[in-house]
């Protein structure tokens, strides 16, 4: 998080970028690929893996919790599972994890290196959390190539990097996020990436951005309610790419957008409307 801290502007105006189903339309191979698989297998929910994979494919595509950390994403997968009567029908017991609970309560950069630190200093409650995050780690690494990034986003990332300092602000691991802008040729176009290892994205722009930038020269973009509530919190704006839109909303960026955070007027109104969009795409509760 150092790293971070230590970054100092070269632009007048900071732009925070998410990256998968942001700037990569990853997320759904991901999750449907790679996460909800070994979500069944090792946590032994075989038996109801249909309404797993829902739960699944719920918590992190289709509603507001989108783009949450897998951690979270996995306690609060457990919980809708464990409320659902087709489950309680079959008489299957979905697992708990109290040293989950409590780690990722105390835990503030939620990572696969301060998870193997934990088990390594003999937190046992985490080695099945330990198990099925390696596996979806092997699993991306061997599924998940030759995913383009969205039409425009090459030039709208052009434009912005030639008036913003720009940066990756992502819960996905660092690793991954290195090979997938190197891989596309998009690497150049920012100055830093931050992955679930430097914490959240609420820190990520905290110690970035605010109070080295002006608060209306600080933008992020991101396709999920977690990216718009760190750019609240650290009083920023924000651009949303709308899951199942992503190509017309790079558009809106690319065509207006940029041109609005740059000349002042994408506060008000502008914002307000994308946010009303926005807001209504993605439920709360799930439809069972």
């Amino acid at each position: 998080m150092q790293t971070l801290r230590d970054f100092q502007p070269t632009q007048n105006f900071f732009i925070g970028i998410d990256s998968d189903g942001c700037v990569f339309d990853s997320m759904e191979i991901k999750h449907k690929e790679c996460f909800a698989p070994m979500f069944i297998k090792h946590y032994s929910l075989q038996a109801v893996s249909r309404y797993a994979r829902e739960v699944w494919e719920f918590v992190n595509l289709y509603s507001k919790t989108r783009g949450c950390n897998r951690f979270h994403a996995v306690i609060r997968s457990l919980d809708l599972l464990r409320a659902r009567k087709e489950v309680s029908a079959r008489g299957i017991d979905v697992p708990t994890f109290p040293a989950l609970l409590e780690w990722v309560d105390r835990e503030s950069k939620l990572g696969n290196a301060t998870l193997d630190a934990e088990v390594a200093n003999g937190n046992e409650g985490l080695v099945p959390i330990k198990t099925w995050s390696d596996a979806v780690n092997v699993s991306v690494k061997d599924i998940v190539h030759g995913v383009p990034p969205f039409p425009l986003v090459r030039d709208t990332l052009g434009l912005a990097a030639a008036s913003a300092d720009c940066m990756v602000i992502s819960q996905t691991p660092t690793d991954a996020l290195e090979r997938e802008w190197a891989e596309n040729d998009l690497r150049d176009f920012v100055c830093a990436i931050a992955g679930q290892e430097l914490g959240t994205k609420t820190q990520h722009l905290e110690l970035a951005a605010k109070e080295k930038y002006a608060p209306e020269k600080i933008l992020m973009i991101g396709d999920a309610p977690g990216d718009h509530n760190a750019a609240k919190t650290n009083g920023a704006l924000f651009f949303p790419v709308n899951p199942g839109d992503e190509e017309r909303s790079w558009e809106n960026l690319h065509r207006e957008g940029l041109d609005r955070f740059f000349n002042g007027t994408f506060a008000g109104e502008y914002q307000q409307r994308l946010l009303e969009d926005f807001n209504h795409r993605l439920p709360e509760n799930p439809p069972w």
